[in-house]
């Protein structure tokens, strides 16, 4: 007899860091949108408190429950390295959610080494998550999905759900990572935001409160981010390129994404 298939669930790593808490609270609209649970992951390695963990789990679950969401919560705390238990975690998951520094590598203005290698790593989107205590979306607060090459229909409607999710405008970014753009170069734009309009446009067409921009740049997308273009609230990035994954997730990528306040997206093929 075929056993039904298990439902994927949103996964938050949990280490009783702030971080993590934002990341859970973050990680509930996630689960709601999808009507999956939100799973709650602790990994305790030698020399852990058992203890200690349970009251990190109740704490999440705390915050989670004063949030006032209706969101099925489901823990777990597994014995073995973080990072190992979240790659695990990810085959069946429909996204991963973390803080972008835990306990064990607190450190400002960078992710830390278990964020950094679960997203590199995860088979499913990982959300690697920024904020302060307190902190409220701004107004006109933007998500940014980057378009390298032609538009990936996977990576756009991944950011199209987090834009209509959040009530963001979301801005398309085609960066080509080249120099300054010459008369070639700026045709080759035109067609390309063209083409990238045309597809827009019929998301719009289908969720006309979806506000969205589009705009072609030839600087990388740090160096878009770190420019004066209003507040940016999360970042989405696919995740064929590893390459520039580890350079978003690493330390000048992660000091321009902590100084913008900005929580980062990274899909692959399995996205929901």
């Amino acid at each position: 007899m075929t056993q039904p298939a298990r439902t994927k669930s949103i996964v938050a790593g949990i280490d009783g860091s702030k971080a993590a808490i934002r990341a859970a609270l973050w990680a509930v609209d996630e689960a709601m949108s999808r009507d999956v649970p939100l799973r709650l992951l602790h990994a305790t390695e030698r020399g852990d408190s058992q203890e200690a963990a349970e009251i990190a789990v109740r704490q999440a679950v705390t915050a989670i429950r004063a949030a006032g969401k209706p969101v099925q919560v489901e823990t777990v705390i597994v014995a073995g390295p973080a990072v190992g238990s979240l790659i695990r975690s990810s085959a069946s998951a429909a996204m991963v959610c973390v803080g972008a520094v835990g306990l064990r590598h607190f450190q400002p203005g960078r992710v830390g080494s278990t964020a950094s290698a679960v997203a590199i790593s995860a088979r499913c989107p990982v959300a690697i998550i920024r904020g302060r205590d307190g902190h409220r979306r701004q107004p006109g607060e933007k998500t940014v999905v980057e378009i390298a090459g032609s538009p990936d229909p996977v990576l756009l409607g991944a950011a199209i759900d987090e834009a209509l999710l959040r009530g963001a405008v979301l801005q398309a970014v085609i960066s080509r990572r080249t120099g300054p753009a010459e008369h070639g170069d700026t045709e080759a734009d035109r067609r390309a935001l063209a083409d990238l309009d045309r597809q827009l446009a019929r998301w719009t067409r289908r969720h006309p409160q979806l506000r969205v921009e589009s705009v072609a740049v030839h600087v990388r997308l740090l160096e878009y981010l770190a420019g004066p273009h209003g507040p940016v609230g999360l970042v989405i990035v696919g995740a064929h390129d590893r390459q520039h994954v580890a350079e978003l997730v690493g330390p000048v990528g992660s000091s321009v994404m902590q100084d913008a306040n900005c929580s980062l997206l990274i899909v692959n093929r399995q996205h929901l």
